[in-house]
């Protein structure tokens, strides 16, 4: 019965599902962040704020 545990794919389903898990957290958090950019552009065109506006897209720019 010891060696079905060691032979389990047990452990490496864990690593894979803990992967998954941080790749689906940074996506979240990509795509909050991107809003959150999206929205200070919106609001940077609003107030005719060009030197932000810019400031903006390029930050936009960089993360995506």
């Amino acid at each position: 019965m010891e060696k079905d545990l060691l032979n389990s794919k047990k452990p490496v389903l864990n690593v894979i599902d803990s992967l998954f898990a941080e790749m689906l957290l940074d996506k979240s958090l990509l795509d909050f962040r991107k809003e959150k950019i999206q929205q200070k552009i919106d609001q940077s065109l609003r107030d005719k704020n060009k030197r932000e506006f810019l400031r903006l897209t390029e930050e936009l720019k960089n993360i995506s």
